[in-house]
């Protein structure tokens, strides 16, 4: 029996004794939800509907909790009620109810876990954004591993979800970097303002191998070329940096298609409309005060030049009329304070900030070596880049690295941790449990012992302290993914799969034989322990899967 599953019988029970005694059943909810205690010795599963329908029916919560008491433990599958404190209900299962839910984990494979609880929501989710100046840094790569992760988790609880890079080809950062790779390919230092590292002059070679007369023209058409030769080429190195992470976008946004098809002036022509425009020395404002924002914020400056506030409303005013309802923006953490001047543009544009527009702030990553932080990159000259972290740790480490802990934390990454083929390393410890699954199916189908059809499963075999412990941890995903996608908190997959399940599994596995031992008989008992150990396969595949981390069959 799942979570889910019992839930209903709650509620079932609530509507037989509401029927019984002539109560409203207008104040029963629509659905209800159960919950594991803190402390096991209180039963496997806890309820609170006795406490939430006391007041709107006028009956003392511990009588009304006495009466669905009495209605539960005639439900098949409950072994026991008790009543505890002011009204809560401690739920035992019987061990068939209980170990039923190897079963349903096996049979739904890849689907479980997954479920409708954001269907209808059509969200659109903008992560990393570096500009095409230089390799994706650690910071950006924080964001790549959390974006793209939480992607997959709004994809699982029913969102339709469209993942988007934004990237400025356009403005005073591609107007340095151009000069920089016009400077190399001179053989000059680069600008005072400019960027340094080793591929820049990689850059340049490749440019001036594609337009071998570069250097003969002036220096502002020969800036040009390299602006957008450079950009492409540099684009197209994050585009395949990124791929290899495992993170591919459904859109690639330029920013320049915000000019060159006049949506910055109709972002201004939705506002003027709006009513909150004001011309005052020769420049164009945008009243965000009136939204809760410390001042208003120029749009077009008086020499005519547009600000990046009004690429932002463009591209913001984009989204929206691509039909995106939610939009959901990644920022790094020197962004705090566009939260403000953003949600106070969505109010200017007729939206609600709280419904439509959703900023995230990730926190500095740090790699550290020896206990010293790893502080720059041979080839970028001043930054840690996302192929530094993965040739230090890997692809698996470095996703799993960066999406377990929230991302408005501070994050250590220790190279030596991360790469220790240890119980103390969080990502080995999961993939462990992978492999160990996989490894036991893999021995019983070699000694003839298989899993069997469904109707010949004894889930009232389960009935170990340590296996119920383990069945209880499984029942937790669909819940945990639910609320990680909802909280937009990939980390808490992360944690529940070490903490909970790998937890839960050691402990079973050192207790609960699966496999015969010599030429002992394979029984029933071996058979619903195999349903359980690939039950627990499922579960940690699925969940390292919304992580983009492999499950491995051997490691």
């Amino acid at each position: 029996m799942t979570p889910a599953e019992l839930a209903s019988v709650v509620l079932t029970a609530a509507h037989a004794v509401f029927s019984e005694r002539g109560l409203d059943h207008a104040a029963l909810p629509e659905r209800t939800a159960v919950e594991r205690p803190r402390n096991p010795e209180h039963g496997d599963y806890a309820s609170t509907l006795a406490l939430q329908l006391s007041k709107k029916v006028g009956v003392p919560p511990r009588e009304l909790a006495a009466a669905l008491a009495d209605e539960l433990s005639r439900a098949p599958g409950v072994k026991s009620v008790e009543i505890a404190g002011p009204g809560f209900l401690n739920i035992r299962l019987d061990a068939a109810a209980a170990g039923q839910l190897a079963r349903v984990i096996v049979e739904a494979g890849a689907e479980y876990g997954r479920s409708d609880r954001l269907a209808g929501e059509k969200i659109n989710l903008e992560f990393v954004s570096a500009n095409p100046t230089g390799p994706v840094h650690i910071g950006g790569v924080r964001w790549a591993a959390v974006g793209d992760a939480l992607s997959r988790l709004l994809r699982a609880t029913g969102a339709e979800v469209g993942t988007e890079y934004y990237f400025n080809d356009a403005g005073s950062q591609i107007d340095r970097f151009a000069r920089s790779l016009l400077a190399a390919a001179k053989g000059e230092p680069a600008p005072e303002d400019g960027y340094g590292g080793a591929y820049i002059a990689e850059i340049a070679a490749e440019v001036q191998a594609r337009r071998p007369d570069v250097l003969t023209m002036d220096d502002a058409a020969a800036q040009e070329v390299f602006r957008i030769e450079g950009v492409a080429l540099m684009f197209d190195e994050i585009r395949s940096s990124l791929r290899d992470f495992g993170v591919e976008f459904d859109t690639y946004f330029n920013e320049k298609d915000l000019h060159d098809r006049g949506e910055l002036d109709l972002a201004l022509a939705r506002l003027r409309q709006q009513g909150h425009l004001y011309e005052s020395e020769g420049a164009t404002w945008l009243r965000t005060t009136d939204f809760g924002d410390d001042k208003d914020r120029v749009l077009r400056k008086s020499n005519g030049e547009w600000t990046y506030f009004a690429a932002d409303c463009a591209y913001y005013l984009d989204k929206r009329e691509r039909g995106f309802e939610r939009v959901v923006i990644m920022l790094g953490a020197d962004h705090h304070g566009y939260i403000g001047r953003m949600k106070a543009m969505a109010a200017c544009f007729g939206d609600d900030p709280e419904r439509n527009l959703e900023i995230l702030i990730g926190q500095l990553v740090n790699l550290l070596r020896d206990g010293a932080p790893v502080r720059m990159s041979k080839r970028a000259g001043t930054v840690v880049t996302l192929e530094d972290l993965v040739d230090a740790i890997g692809v698996d480490a470095s996703r799993y690295a960066l999406a377990r802990y929230s991302s408005d934390s501070p994050i250590d990454i220790d190279v030596e941790l991360w790469t220790r083929a240890t119980r103390d390393n969080p990502v080995y410890y999961v993939q462990y449990v992978a492999a160990r699954t996989a490894g036991v199916a893999r021995n019983a189908a070699e000694m003839g012992l298989v899993q069997g059809d469904a109707d010949a499963f004894r889930p009232e075999l389960l009935g170990h302290e340590k296996e119920n412990e383990l069945l209880k941890a499984l029942a937790e995903f669909p819940a945990v993914v639910a609320t990680a996608a909802e909280l937009r908190e990939p980390h808490r997959v992360a944690r529940y799969l070490e903490e909970s399940v790998a937890a839960s599994f050691h402990r079973f596995y050192d207790n609960c034989r699966v496999l015969p031992l010599g030429d002992e008989e394979v029984t029933d008992l071996h058979r619903a322990r195999l349903w359980l150990n690939n039950a627990t396969r499922t579960v940690i595949a699925n969940g390292l899967h919304l992580l983009g981390v492999s499950a491995p069959e051997r490691m």
